[in-house]
């Protein structure tokens, strides 16, 4: 789980906590390398303070010996010195020539005998100021340190090299250290347990004015009288947050009374849209329908009274059509009320095509039955709506074209209306149904969103397929019963 999923107050709980475990690590830490650097140094030290010592001894040695102080009289000058100053100095002691080649030790050395001092020391110890190299190395799990530094004779001539191995023995600095890593841990423990009494607590107190802040925040309501927020004693914060929050109560009923105002307006003039637009589709055909007759008009025509009939017809549909759509105007949220008759839809797409006087619209469907159960003005309003937009949608530089058909896939009824006109952009596909979107190039108006009520009224559905270019197919389908 992320700390930001996580309530004010376990955060609030689990940063007191880390803040002292990682105090407390970072203190041990910083113990643990105090210590080694103190024992470092302190071995640093004591090594050089016995090996100034030894220095001295041997200088004292040398001025009062009765052998020719040369490098060859070395080890006669200290055949038995060497082992006195070892003993009192608890130190093994080693002495080179200045080639490197060992002239006397003392016995009970506690590393490797080295006959030989590697070439590498020699000319580091030539090339050194104060004419000392020390050496730090590791062995069996033990530390070492050991010291080359050059014997002189009373005129600071080079005789040899004393050699000065030390063993570094921490036992007793690791005892004070894990005594004292013991006591922090206590003490940090203690304080871990008070930062955790102390975490919850406050959390509890920060967090109890806030939750009431919250609670009034979820009950807030754009359609009901919200209450302000009354608290007493709280910090200097939540009093500046709810102050905010009784400003924005105020507020938000203004603007709630505004946006209901704007809404019921908006939702009138949306209405009159929709009504005009419906409306405006079976006026269309009518006009057209009248003047198709007026120039077609024949009175000696033996056919005259079937086609009169015919336009007659056509005309009384639409007008209906109109009726039902002005009737249901003051229903506001009804576009007309809804009927289930049992239909012929193959019959009633064919009436609704007849409206059209566009030779380029084909319906291979007619003359087939296709009984299902819808209202008979409702179908009619799908089907031109869709053969109207299908005609707004071809370009007038293409030969236009119009299919309509009606199947049954099981116990479902099929209406297709496919036009290859523009087709609809990638853009325009997410909003197509939607009430107030229109474009003129792609002839989809207002009429598609009342389209889609109307089909999903019947627990229809309507989908589309469109390629650029290419043309649009609707697709209409609802259950027979």
């Amino acid at each position: 789980m992320k700390l930001s999923k996580l309530s004010l107050r376990i955060r609030i709980f689990i940063t007191m906590t880390l803040l002292i475990l990682v105090a407390s690590v970072l203190i041990a830490g910083v113990s643990v390398f105090q210590y080694k650097e103190e024992a470092e140094d302190y071995h640093k030290e004591r090594l050089a303070r016995k090996e100034e010592a030894i220095k001295k001894s041997i200088n004292y040695t040398l001025r009062y010996t009765t052998y020719e102080v040369s490098t060859e009289k070395i080890p006669l000058i200290f055949k038995e010195k060497i082992f006195e100053l070892s003993e009192i100095h608890n130190l093994p002691i080693k002495i080179y020539d200045l080639d490197g080649n060992l002239l006397i030790k003392s016995k009970g050395t506690f590393v490797n005998n080295v006959e030989q001092v590697p070439k590498k020391i020699i000319y580091e110890l030539e090339s050194l100021y104060d004419k000392r190299y020390l050496v730090r190395y590791e062995k069996d799990g033990k530390k070492f340190q050991t010291s080359y530094t050059y014997i002189s004779d009373n005129k600071a001539k080079p005789l040899a090299i004393l050699n000065l191995p030390y063993l570094q023995d921490d036992e007793f600095i690791t005892r004070e250290l894990k005594e004292f890593l013991r006591r922090l841990s206590e003490v940090y423990l203690f304080m871990l347990l008070i930062a955790i009494a102390m975490a919850y607590f406050l959390s509890k107190y920060i967090t109890r004015s806030l939750k009431t802040i919250s609670e009034k925040i979820d009950q807030t309501r754009l359609d009901k009288r919200n209450k302000r927020i009354e608290i007493e004693g709280a910090s200097e914060e939540i009093y500046s947050l709810v102050n905010a929050y009784n400003s924005m109560i105020d507020e938000l009923e203004e603007s709630a009374a505004m946006l209901a105002k704007s809404e019921r307006e908006a939702a009138w003039r949306e209405m009159a849209k929709q009504v005009a637009h419906e409306i405006k589709n079976p006026l269309t055909p009518m006009r057209l329908t009248v003047q198709s007759f007026q120039r077609k008009f024949d009175p000696e025509d033996p056919n005259i009274h079937q086609k009169l009939k015919e336009y007659s017809d056509t005309l009384i549909q639409q007008i209906d059509t109109m009726s039902s759509i002005a009737s249901a105007f003051s229903n506001f949220a009804k576009m007309p009320a809804q009927k289930s008759e049992t239909l012929d839809v193959a019959k009633i797409v064919g009436l609704a095509l007849d409206i059209f006087n566009e030779d380029y619209i084909v319906y291979p469907a007619e003359g087939e039955q296709v009984i299902a159960k819808f209202d008979r003005t409702q179908l009619i309003r799908v089907v031109t709506n869709l053969v109207k937009n299908g005609i707004q949608a071809i370009p007038e530089d293409r030969i236009p074209k119009i299919l309509v058909n009606v199947t049954t896939i099981g116990e479902m009824v099929s209406i297709t209306v496919a036009d290859n006109g523009i087709g609809i952009t990638e853009e325009n596909k997410k909003k197509i149904f939607e009430p107030k979107f229109t474009t003129k190039t792609s002839g989809m108006g207002l009429g598609l969103g009342m389209v889609k009520n109307i089909v999903e009224t019947y627990n229809g559905n309507i989908t589309f397929t469109s390629a650029k270019n290419r043309g649009t197919v609707f697709k209409v389908m609802f259950p027979k019963e």
